[in-house]
């Protein structure tokens, strides 16, 4: 059986880094100035109001849209510029906040499908996600919200990713759902050392799960801090969310 186990970098080498990152659509600049340096096995949760260009952030890491200013670094290798085959091909792997699953295969075969050399097998993913041990011969298209969204993490994970990108996990989702779903998350960074990046509505169980958080607002970084210090502060939180702090570390 394959193990959910991919080799740490050594200390003090990030895999993920983030150097001046500028954000948009065409002409539109959506993100400005966003840094950031994640090490193997961190959990990052970005966090915001609707519409302050989370997905943004995410499409762009990926490589689906173009960077207008800044560098993304996996291993210490930059990426080249809105090509996401490169992207995937140096372990960035993002789960869309659509899931884009293949809904007229069966779930089986969304994950074969996806399979690398080296990824964890399917025993080894249905220990994550045994819900869908059962349904694995039932169509993607029908299977419920919170089964489609396991398999979309699934099929993330069976690429081996060396940075995971999840874009609202809990959208559509009942809350009881996503209380299941994102302690997954924490287990996919400790047993695999992957970075994961998190954009999540539901602010205090993202906490719950990161080690580290920025809150974005209109595109600026508005606070940014280890996720327990924003937890215990949601004073903070509010301030930032309603535009009332500058762009600041807490």
């Amino acid at each position: 059986m394959s193990e959910l186990h991919v080799t740490p970098e050594p200390a003090g080498v990030p895999v993920l880094e983030v150097r001046g990152l500028a954000a948009g659509y065409g002409s539109v600049t959506v993100v400005r100035d966003l840094d950031v340096s994640l090490s193997a096995g961190q959990v990052l949760a970005i966090l915001g109001p609707n519409g302050a260009g989370k997905t943004t952030v995410m499409t762009t890491l990926a490589g689906l849209l173009p960077r207008i200013a800044g560098k993304v670094l996996v291993d210490g290798k930059p990426l080249p510029n809105a090509r996401p085959g490169a992207a995937n091909k140096a372990g960035l792997v993002l789960v869309a906040d659509d899931r884009a699953l293949f809904t007229g295969l069966s779930v089986k075969e969304n994950l074969q499908i996806a399979h690398k050399p080296g990824g964890p097998d399917l025993d080894a993913t249905m220990e994550l996600f045994p819900a869908l041990k059962k349904r694995l011969k039932v169509s993607a298209g029908a299977i419920s919200g919170g089964e489609q969204q396991m398999l979309a993490v699934a099929r993330a994970l069976v690429q081996r990713p060396q940075v995971l990108l999840i874009d609202e996990m809990s959208m559509g989702l009942a809350p009881v759902i996503v209380e299941e779903l994102l302690p997954v998350v924490r287990r996919i960074a400790d047993d695999t050392g992957a970075v994961v990046v998190l954009v999540e509505q539901h602010v205090h169980l993202a906490l719950d799960v990161a080690d580290e958080s920025l809150v974005i607002v209109h595109g600026d970084v508005r606070l940014r801090g280890s996720a327990a210090e924003l937890a215990a502060h949601p004073e903070w939180l509010e301030a930032a969310y309603l535009g009332e702090t500058e762009p600041a570390s807490a």
